[in-house]
């Protein structure tokens, strides 16, 4: 897992999972995003097919917003908004 902050002050993060599998990939995201200000974004790539369910359901469950999805060959690009905080059930 590789992570670049060189775009935090701009308030963006890119988040490399490549080679990982389910639930790898979700759960790598989910430690990045809680340590995340609200309204800023997590740019993570994904080569597990699977992602491109996992990501948008996580995304839902926890606050978050997809702004953007795109793929660069195998790999998937999700643009995520970090929502704000959520009480745990």
């Amino acid at each position: 897992m590789n992570y670049d902050m060189s775009n935090a002050g701009k308030r963006e993060i890119t988040l490399d999972v490549s080679g990982l599998l389910c639930p790898l990939p979700v759960l790598r995201a989910r430690k990045i995003l809680l340590g995340m200000r609200e309204g800023s974004c997590l740019r993570v790539r994904a080569t597990d097919p699977v992602a491109r369910i996992d990501m948008p359901h996580f995304c839902a469950q926890a606050g978050h917003e997809i702004l953007e999805t795109s793929e660069e060959g195998a790999t998937l690009v999700f643009l995520i908004r970090r929502g704000p905080d959520r009480e745990e059930d």
